[in-house]
């Protein structure tokens, strides 16, 4: 046996474990524990874990494309359909991202200096930003999906979710690679940076796969392009943002950005 060959099976036990790290991160599954993992209750390394974060974004997806798949089964009006899916990728994420998404729009319009505003991101509390940013952001999301629904079928929503499932986390570590932490023991300090060539390796990765995934299920060249192009852009504007208001990041600007990036994607592939 060669020597690369004797190194294969442990590499594909690290990024087995390492997947199912980030779905027990980024999920509610109830996930069995498996014997090769070291510890199944650890936090993903973020360090390393852009590489297969394109992966585990994609599969959180498919229990809202089961259910987009029923609807149109049953055949649900668009708008409802849409909105059982932005229910299930809720209930399946638990609303981490949502829930960081209202913090950071309480904090960044609700406070008058940085100090302030990562107070009111730190209360559990959501505040009027944070209902009206919530309110907007499911908004978008079912009227995107349910035009995409309209304009190209079940099988295009479903490559839309998927990708921008993937997209959409891996924009949303882009503020843990580009900004400092601003509370050093906070949860966004404690996991580790991404590196920036392993997060580079997720970037393209993305961009490959999902322009081939959109591309063979209908979506015109020009939604492919705004998708992946407005997905990852629209992180740029929310760097700027908490650099300017609390000077670095949180878990909840990470969230925000996940957010931001998955309603651009949306948006963009709803009006191809």
């Amino acid at each position: 046996m060669s020597e690369s060959s004797s190194h294969s099976p442990s590499l594909l036990v690290t990024l087995a474990s390492e997947t199912l790290s980030a779905l027990r991160f980024y999920s509610r599954w109830p996930l069995p524990i498996f014997a090769f993992e070291g510890d199944p209750h650890r936090a993903p390394d973020f360090r390393t874990l852009p590489r297969i974060l394109p992966l585990a974004g994609a599969i959180i997806t498919l229990p809202a494309i089961f259910v987009a798949w029923i609807a149109a089964l049953i055949d649900l009006s668009s708008f409802t359909l849409a909105l059982l899916v932005v229910a299930s990728l809720v209930i399946v994420t638990g609303a981490m991202a949502e829930d960081g998404f209202a913090d950071v729009a309480d904090g960044f319009f609700g406070g008058h200096t940085a100090e302030r505003r990562l107070e009111i991101m730190a209360d559990s509390r959501v505040g009027a930003f944070g209902v009206v940013a919530l309110i907007l952001a499911v908004s978008m999301k079912a009227s995107s999906l349910a035009a995409l629904f309209d304009h190209h079928g079940v099988i295009a929503l479903s490559a839309a979710l998927l990708v921008s499932g993937a997209l959409s986390r891996v924009a949303g570590i882009l503020p843990l690679v580009f900004l400092p932490p601003v509370r050093p023991g906070g949860r966004s300090a404690s996991v580790g940076r991404p590196s920036v060539v392993v997060t580079t390796i997720a970037v393209v990765t993305v961009l490959s796969l999902g322009a081939l995934i959109l591309f063979f299920s209908g979506i015109p060249p020009r939604g492919i392009s705004a998708c992946l192009l407005l997905g990852f852009a629209s992180a740029f504007p929310m760097l700027v943002l908490a650099q300017s208001k609390i000077g670095g990041q949180t878990g909840d600007v990470a969230g925000a950005t996940q957010q931001v990036a998955e309603i651009m994607c949306l948006l963009a592939l709803s009006v191809a």
